[in-house]
Formats: structure tokens, sequence, C-alpha cells
């Protein structure tokens, strides 16, 4: 199931609910289906934060809201068993492959590697 959100990030992709196994290996699918995908929850700042900075730099991020997600707990639990950090989110993957948190996320951009990673994504084009 997809839909647009009616905020200024991407699109929302709730995940489908027939879909079953292990939650890092649905994490994994589902982070290389497209360029950008964040793995957030909805109330949480940071999280809000880190999809303002790509909406703000032209990338049009999939944003999954674990909070909205049946198994949204179990993917939180696999996110901290990848990232080896609490709190999971957000966590960000470009061109499948994880970034990470919002200080590797933050310290990508400003050191200047964000930028060439996201085009050879192909989320950015300039």
């Amino acid at each position: 199931m997809h839909c647009q959100t009616t905020g200024s990030w991407g699109s929302c992709m709730p995940t489908p609910r027939t879909s079953v196994g292990d939650p890092l290996e649905r994490i994994e699918r589902l982070a290389s289906e497209n360029a950008v995908v964040i793995f957030s929850i909805s109330s949480c700042c940071m999280c809000h934060a880190i999809k303002r900075l790509f909406c703000g730099m032209g990338v049009n991020p999939t944003v999954y809201e674990l909070d909205e997600d049946p198994r949204g707990k179990d993917m939180e639990k696999a996110l901290i068993r990848l990232l080896g950090t609490s709190p999971p989110v957000p966590v960000v993957f470009i061109g499948g492959k994880l970034v990470g948190a919002m200080d590797r996320v933050m310290a990508s951009h400003i050191n200047g590697t964000l930028v060439p990673l996201l085009k050879q994504a192909g989320a950015l084009w300039l």
C-alpha cells in the first residue's frame, strides 16, 4: 500500500501486513526498494528534522513511520541491534546502504559526503 503524505516530505509507505519474517530482513528489503529510506516515528523531533533536511535538499525520501506499523516495535528492536544504539530512529538508508542515525547523517552533510551519496543513489540530480 502506498500513500502520499500531506506534509512536505516524500512518500509514506505503510508496510504490507501480509509480509512475515525476520524484522531485520524486512528492514533490509524495504531499505533497498527506494533511493532514500528513513525509518521514523511520527512524534520524534529528530525524525522530523532529518526529513526536513532531505526535503530541503530536494530529495524525496520514502518514510516508514514505525509507530503506525503493527510490527513497528519489532523493527525498532532490530534497528537497535543494527545500530547498537537507542533510540533507534531516525535511521537513514541511501541506495540500500545504511548511512546511520541523525549523528552520522549530519556528519556526512557537514563534511560534504552526503550529496555525492545522494547523487550516486539517483536521489539528487544537481
